[in-house]
């Protein structure tokens, strides 16, 4: 079965002002659409890998065929990045995060603050386009890293909690060249819910 372009859980408009309603149905009806196209055409013949899910595809690449594992790396990245990122924004959401998540992030990062901090410094650092994470290990300890292009933390073993997108499709039509500002107005539509949810996960 063909992956699928998700819906978004909210409208478009949901996320103003922080996030403005034409750059969000541009980077999901434009750039996510065009991911699952291009993953989907990429994977076309591989019944091998039909019914697989995207997490699984990017787990272990190396069960991809090499002469289509880049546009898999890519695209496929590109689609469950961005299923990822919708999933994790919400309106009306923002602020510091409760339960077992915040003790965590304490834990790793002495306080929220050091840790908004050392995200905010991956994804403005990031050099061109490229992600910021926090990500679980598999002993379950956090950890803060960048990416480059559509690469996934799932290539390397780890479970994303949380994501910046950097690329400019998803902030420069209200933001400009301004990324740091971008990355400042994303800690107002983080859905520390969802966070939450998927830390427990790893426990």
């Amino acid at each position: 079965m063909a992956f699928q372009l998700p819906e978004l859980p909210y409208a478009y408009g949901a996320l103003e002002p922080y996030i403005d309603a034409r750059t969000m149905e541009v980077h999901h009806t434009k750039h996510h659409q065009a991911y699952t196209d291009k993953l989907n055409a990429a994977l076309s013949r591989q019944s091998d890998l039909a019914g697989k899910s995207i997490e699984d595809i990017l787990t272990d690449l190396s069960q991809v065929p090499e002469d289509i594992r880049t546009s898999v790396r890519n695209n496929g990245g590109g689609y469950a990045n961005h299923n990822f990122f919708w999933s994790i924004m919400a309106p009306d959401r923002g602020g510091e995060p409760s339960g077992k998540i915040a003790d965590a992030i304490n834990q790793s990062f002495d306080s929220f603050s050091g840790f908004k901090q050392q995200l905010t410094d991956a994804a403005t650092g990031q050099f061109g386009s490229g992600w910021a994470w926090l990500v679980a290990e598999m002993s379950g300890a956090l950890k803060i890293m960048s990416t480059p292009n559509q690469d996934s933390p799932l290539s390397e073993g780890l479970t994303p909690l949380l994501a910046i997108d950097v690329w400019e499709h998803a902030y420069y039509l209200k933001y400009q060249n301004r990324r740091p500002e971008y990355i400042d107005a994303f800690w107002n539509v983080i859905n520390w819910n969802a966070v939450e949810h998927r830390y427990k996960k790893v426990q």
